[in-house]
């Protein structure tokens, strides 16, 4: 849960500098970003073994350098890592040969290149980079750039699709480093989710809830696992994604019974792929909370998205793919700065083996913590990223 009070301002500081600022890029490169991680990363919708994600690197004439990440999540994303390479590819050496020009027309043009939900992983990861260069050539760091409402976030944790004893060993190592918020990945098995949050209750009975089921169940079965765990008095704080993206009507019934009948609110969070789709969950009150991820819609695509959802009245939740403190510290810049998100799941390097990233964002526990260095500070040793 967020850590930041709501601010009306919708980061002025970036807009500003979106019109006045020209960027003269001098390279532009990318490579894939592989980090191994701690234990299979399991969903109802796909399974990931390792990372195989993009680093951009983008150097400005003057010097500066910007670093961006387009993570790669198989059934979420579009693309693969073959593909994402290609395409990043593509738009850097557009900004190898594009002539100076404001950091708006420059968005707007990878926009182009790089249109719609099949590439918004990788125009994430181009954003990502041109942005912090942008905010390294003015000294200003990401979360004040995009509205200074505070300087850090607290997180949930995810737990996969594991058995309940290894459920239950995860919630109590994740109590004892003082996460509050646990995200459980349900949706595949009805019977051994059921099994897996009551051993979770046990191990960790102050925690708070987040279910998520990635389009694992019919509208019926989610309507039965609330059921399930109003017997077990527990009273999950979010239902993310309790039917597939394309059923509209289930994700409809599901916020309604859930809502009415149990105080439970539901997130969107593969049915939300663009602006399209946040206005269709709106006019049809179709979910209470619009899950954010940049490498869904990318950056400038998630502000015009923010926008929207906080005019309707509907909550923001902030989350991510499977990414390293690149992609996520931006992701957490943002969420400090604008500071409109009632929900935080910026948990993933937690989940890595590695950390490929010097510098950047201080962790303590659920808590990162976002200094005054210019951009978000994360940086690659780029001749080790191979």
């Amino acid at each position: 849960m967020a850590s930041a009070t709501p601010n009306t301002a919708t980061s002025f500081g970036f807009r500003d500098l979106m019109e006045t600022l020209t960027i003269d890029v001098e390279r532009a490169e990318n490579r894939p970003l592989n980090v191994p991680l701690i234990a299979p990363f399991t969903i109802a919708s796909s399974r990931l073994d390792k990372v195989e994600n993009v680093a951009i690197r983008i150097e400005l004439s003057n010097g500066c350098v910007g670093w961006g990440e387009a993570p790669i999540l198989p059934f979420v994303t579009a693309e693969d890592q073959s593909i994402a390479m290609a395409k990043a590819e593509e738009a850097c050496a557009f900004l190898r040969s594009s002539s100076p020009m404001t950091l708006g027309s420059l968005l707007q043009k990878i926009g182009g290149i790089l249109p719609g939900h099949d590439f918004a992983s990788v125009r994430a990861g181009i954003e990502m980079a041109l942005i912090d260069a942008a905010a390294n050539s003015t000294s200003i760091p990401l979360w004040r750039l995009f509205g200074g409402v505070s300087d850090s976030i607290t997180t949930d944790i995810t737990i996969p699709i594991v058995s309940s004893l290894e459920a239950a060993e995860l919630a109590s190592n994740y109590r004892k480093q003082g996460f509050k918020t646990l995200k459980l990945k349900v949706g595949k098995n009805l019977r051994a989710d059921i099994e897996v949050l009551q051993a979770i209750r046990l191990a960790h009975p102050d925690c708070f809830f987040i279910l998520d089921a990635n389009e694992g169940y019919k509208a019926k079965e989610a309507i039965e696992v609330l059921e399930r765990l109003h017997e077990m008095q527990v009273t999950p704080i979010l239902f993310e994604q309790p039917v597939h993206r394309d059923d509209w009507e289930g994700l409809g019934h599901v916020t309604n019974i859930a809502k009415t009948k149990y105080g439970v609110s539901v997130a969107a969070d593969e049915s939300c792929r663009g602006l399209a789709d946040v206005k269709k969950i709106i006019e049809g009150s179709l979910a209470d909370v619009i899950n954010i991820k940049l490498a869904k819609v990318g950056v400038v695509g998630a502000l015009e998205i923010i926008e929207v959802a906080r005019a309707s009245g509907l909550d923001l939740m902030i989350g991510g793919m499977v990414e390293t403190r690149l992609a996520m510290g931006f992701a957490g810049h943002l969420a400090a700065g604008l500071g409109c998100f009632k929900f935080i799941d910026l948990d993933t390097p937690l989940l890595l083996a590695e950390d490929p990233v010097l510098g950047g964002y201080e962790v303590s526990g659920a808590v990162y913590k976002f200094t005054n260095a210019r951009g978000h500070a994360g940086f690659l040793h780029w001749d080790n990223i191979i």
